[in-house]
C-alpha cells in the first residue's frame, strides 16, 4: 500500500487564502496528500501568497529562499520534494517567480487551483507547469468539498466564499488584476455548504469575498439576491448560531443589509468596513468613488437599526501626495466613528497599479510618524471598547481548550476572545459570560449559572468613544 504524500500549505494575506488553502487541501486530499506542519518533511509545500502589500510578496521570495535548502536537503536523503507558488503573487508574477527562484515547480493563481494535480503531474515529467489564467469554468463547481473528518479537525467556525474578485480598481490595488472581476456563487450552492458544515459541528459561517457586500448571486427564483437577502436564507438553517461577513465596501451596504442587521440576531454586530483615509482629496485619489461624509451616513444608517453595533475598517498612511492636513482628516474621522478595531498600513506602490506611477511621494520618516500616531489612536479606542465589557454578562461561542489548563477560549459577538474556567464539553456553545477583568485584548471571567438572568449582546455599553 501506497504511504500517504505529506503536504504543507503557508498562507499569507487574508481570510480568502485561508478559505482558499482549505480547498487546497481537500482537493489534493484525493491525490493521497495528508497535511503535515512540517514544511521540511513535506512532499509538497505550498506558499498560498497574497499581493496586497510590498512586503507580503518579499516574504514569499525569502521563503522560497529557504525551501530551496530544504528541498536540497530531501534530495540527499532520496526523497522528491515539490513547491508550488499559488495565489495573487503567482497571479500577478506568473512565470517571473521560477525565474528567480528556479526552485518552484508550480506556479497556479487564486482561480486555477483546481488545477493544481494536473500542474504537478506536469512539472512530474519536466513540462511548464504555470496556470494563471481566468478560466472560463467556476471553479468552484470543479472542487472536492471537505469530507466530514477535516470540517470537524477545523473547528466551529468557518468560512464561505460568496463572491470574488472586484470591480471597483481603486488606485492602490491589485485584487482586480489578480483576483478578476466580480463574480458572485450562487445561493444554492452557497448554502449546500452551509449545510454541510453546520452538520458537522459548524457554528458559526463567515462569508467571504473581495467585495462580499457586492454579492448579487442567482437565487432559486432565478434573480439575482443581495448579500442581505442571502443572509436572511442563511439564518435559517439549523443550527447556524453566527453569522459574520467581510470585506465590504461602503458603497454597497444596501437597504436589504441594514435591514438583515436590523431582523436577524445571528448576525452579528461588528461589521468591517475599510474606508482607507478621512481625507476627500485622498479618497478622490484612490478613485474610492465616496467622501468621508458619505461614509460617516452609512455608519449612521447601521447605528440607526442596531445601537450595540461596532465597527473596524482599514487604513493607508502616506499615500502618494497625502499632506499633513490629509492625514488630520483621518484622524478626525476616526474620533468621530470610534471603532473597536482598525487595521492601519503605509502605503506601498504595487506594480501596474495606477498610484504606482504617482509622483508625490511621502517621506518614509512622515509615513512612520502618521502610522504611530494613528495607531496610537486606534489602540485607544481598542482599549476603551474592551474595558467597556467589564461588569457586563455577554454571550460567547466557545471555540477551543486555552493554553492554560482547565481554561476555554471563546469569541463575543464582536471577535474579542474571552476566557472561561469551564470542561470542554460547551465547546460549540454559545453562554453567557460575565466579564470581570482584561489581560491586553483578551477578556477574563466566569459563565454565568442558570440563577443569574443573562444580558444579551444588545445590553453590552458601549463606551463613547466617536462624535
Amino acid at each position: 500500500m501506497t504511504p500517504p504524500r505529506k503536504l504543507h500549505i503557508k498562507s499569507y494575506g487574508c481570510q480568502m487564502n485561508v478559505y482558499d488553502a482549505q480547498r487546497m487541501v481537500d482537493t489534493l486530499a484525493a491525490e493521497g496528500f495528508v497535511e503535515t506542519a512540517d514544511a521540511g518533511d513535506a512532499d509538497l509545500v505550498i506558499l498560498n501568497t497574497c499581493h496586497i502589500r510590498e512586503k507580503a510578496s518579499e516574504k514569499v521570495y525569502s521563503e522560497l529562499g529557504r525551501l530551496r535548502v530544504a528541498k536540497e536537503e530531501a534530495a540527499k536523503s532520496g526523497r522528491a520534494m515539490q513547491i508550488a507558488v499559488a495565489g495573487c503573487v503567482a497571479q500577478a508574477e506568473g512565470a517571473e517567480i521560477i525565474a528567480r527562484a528556479p526552485t518552484v515547480d508550480v506556479v497556479v493563481g487564486p482561480q486555477s487551483y483546481h488545477h493544481l494535480p494536473e500542474l504537478l503531474a506536469r512539472a512530474d515529467r519536466g513540462e511548464p507547469a504555470i496556470d494563471t489564467e481566468f478560466p472560463a469554468e467556476d471553479k468552484f463547481g470543479l472542487l472536492p468539498r471537505p469530507n466530514r473528518e477535516a470540517i470537524r479537525a477545523r473547528g466551529i467556525s468557518a468560512f464561505v466564499t460568496v463572491q470574488e474578485g472586484c470591480d471597483k480598481f481603486c488606485t492602490f490595488c491589485v485584487v482586480p488584476y489578480t483576483r478578476g472581476s466580480e463574480m458572485s456563487r450562487p445561493v444554492a450552492r452557497i448554502v449546500d455548504d452551509v449545510i454541510q458544515l453546520t452538520e458537522n459541528g459548524v457554528r458559526e459561517i463567515t462569508l467571504i469575498g473581495q467585495n462580499v457586500n457586492a454579492y448579487h448571486g442567482e437565487g432559486p427564483d432565478g434573480r439575482a439576491w443581495t448579500l442581505g437577502r442571502l443572509l436572511h436564507r442563511i439564518a435559517e438553517i439549523p443550527g447556524v448560531a453566527r453569522i459574520r461577513y467581510s470585506t465590504s465596501h461602503p458603497n454597497d451596504v444596501d437597504d436589504d443589509l441594514i435591514a438583515a442587521h436590523r431582523d436577524l440576531r445571528s448576525v452579528m454586530p461588528f461589521v468591517h468596513l475599510p474606508v482607507q483615509s478621512g481625507s476627500d482629496r485622498i479618497l478622490g485619489l484612490m478613485n474610492r468613488k465616496h467622501s468621508a461624509s458619505d461614509y460617516r451616513k452609512v455608519v449612521d444608517r447601521f447605528r440607526a437599526v442596531r445601537q450595540d453595533i461596532a465597527f473596524s475598517s482599514d487604513f493607508i498612511v502616506g499615500f502618494p501626495g497625502e499632506t499633513e492636513e490629509d492625514f488630520r482628516a483621518t484622524l478626525a474621522l476616526i474620533d468621530q466613528i470610534g471603532y473597536a478595531a482598525a487595521y492601519s498600513f503605509k502605503y506601498s506602490p504595487r506594480p501596474g497599479t495606477p498610484a504606482a506611477d504617482m509622483q508625490e511621494m511621502v517621506s518614509a520618516t512622515e509615513m512612520d510618524e502618521r502610522l504611530e500616531r494613528l495607531q496610537s489612536l486606534i489602540d485607544s479606542q481598542q482599549a476603551a471598547f474592551n474595558r467597556a465589557a467589564i461588569g457586563a454578562v455577554v454571550d460567547v461561542l466557545f471555540e477551543r481548550a486555552a493554553r492554560k489548563p482547565g481554561q476555554l477560549v471563546g469569541r463575543t459577538a464582536y471577535l474579542q476572545p474571552a476566557h472561561v474556567m469551564a470542561s470542554d464539553d460547551i465547546i460549540g456553545q454559545v453562554l453567557p459570560v460575565r466579564i470581570d477583568s482584561l489581560e491586553r485584548y483578551s477578556l477574563l471571567g466566569e459563565l454565568v449559572t442558570t440563577t443569574t438572568a443573562p444580558i444579551p449582546d444588545a445590553a453590552l455599553p458601549l463606551v463613547s468613544i466617536g462624535g
